[in-house]
């Protein structure tokens, strides 16, 4: 019964491979903030980063590597 919990954990940890800057980035708590003035200021709905297609997290990802 704990499997599924700690397998679908991992998934949103798992990272994503930066493609545009060669880098990876993890997924922290810390970083919901930024997310959220992403979504807000690219006019987006409001949706979980792990919901998030790959050409959209590599849109996030880009505009974090502007807004540090």
């Amino acid at each position: 019964m704990l499997a599924p919990v700690t397998i679908t954990g991992c998934a949103v940890h798992a990272g994503f491979y930066d493609r545009d800057h060669h880098d990876y980035h993890r997924w922290r708590a810390d970083e919901q903030p930024h997310f959220d003035a992403w979504v807000a200021e690219t006019h987006r709905q409001p949706v979980a980063y792990e919901k998030l297609g790959d050409n959209d997290k590599q849109a996030y990802w880009n505009w974090r590597h502007e807004h540090p």
